[in-house]
């Protein structure tokens, strides 16, 4: 298995684009400008897309993407890509995006028998299996209900899993369910400094200060990348995670990257 890095920045700007990591050819975990760089054709090869919330920056490819593969997808007769979330992010794609004033209902588009998107509820603690890979869903804490994923490697790995935050503040029950995973990789979010650690904590994501304290929980040595970090401030929060005492490496993640599993 192998996951690309589509997009790992918390906004936009020249060079940046918003989380989406691609999963083989034709899983998107989380939907964020990066998915715009994907040629047509790998657009159309996407057949799932696990959402971690509802904020805009992780769903706005969804829409578009739609859009863009619904003529290739019902040439080809290909069923509906089906897009998996929390119910109440669900709700609010429902709600809020394909509403018919923001954007068109794909859900019900081209036909309602037979329509582009579909949509599925999981829980947090599900397991779900997409063509034979093991994706579990984990606890996030942010201001809207929200989840992280950990990805199983398989057998030829030793079952060692991926794991994405999604977007976070501090959480206890996140470290107790990894300290019963064997991992590959943690990909965690420091949206901000430690100079902007109050709006960190309204906002519920993490600084370098609240990643030492969270990291601290986490057992043994593990690869540990850095998302999220908003445009302009990637020399801030690295200085800060970069003089953590930690037993952990710790690089910051850039789009394009590569991580096999």
């Amino acid at each position: 298995m192998n996951i690309r890095v589509l997009g790992c920045s918390g906004a936009i700007a020249a060079g940046y684009k918003t989380t989406a990591f691609l999963l083989d050819d034709d899983v998107l975990i989380d939907a964020g400008t990066g998915v715009g760089d994907l040629p047509l054709d790998d657009l159309a090869a996407i057949d799932h897309i696990l959402l971690s919330h509802s904020h805009l920056d992780h769903v706005l490819g969804i829409p578009l993407l739609a859009d863009a593969v619904l003529r290739l997808r019902v040439a080809a007769g290909r069923p509906p890509i089906q897009v998996h979330a929390l119910p109440e992010t669900l709700d609010a794609l429902r709600r809020h995006i394909f509403n018919g004033a923001i954007w068109p209902d794909f859900t019900k588009l081209p036909t309602c028998e037979a329509p582009v998107l579909s949509l599925h509820a999981f829980q947090i603690g599900d397991r779900l299996d997409l063509g034979g890979r093991a994706i579990e869903v984990l606890p996030a804490m942010h201001t809207v209900p929200a989840v992280g994923f950990a990805v199983d490697g398989g057998a030829a790995s030793g079952h060692a899993h991926w794991v994405f935050t999604g977007d976070t503040g501090p959480n206890p029950a996140l470290w107790r369910r990894l300290a019963q995973l064997k991992l590959s990789h943690l990909v965690i979010e420091t949206a901000f400094s430690d100079d902007e650690i109050e709006l960190a904590h309204v906002s519920q994501h993490l600084c370098p200060t609240d990643l030492g304290h969270e990291l601290a929980q986490l057992g043994g040595s593990v690869d540990v990348r850095i998302t999220h970090i908003k445009p302009g401030e990637a020399e801030a929060v690295m200085q800060g995670v970069q003089a953590l005492t930690t037993p952990h490496r710790i690089t910051a993640l850039e789009a394009g990257q590569q991580m096999l599993l």
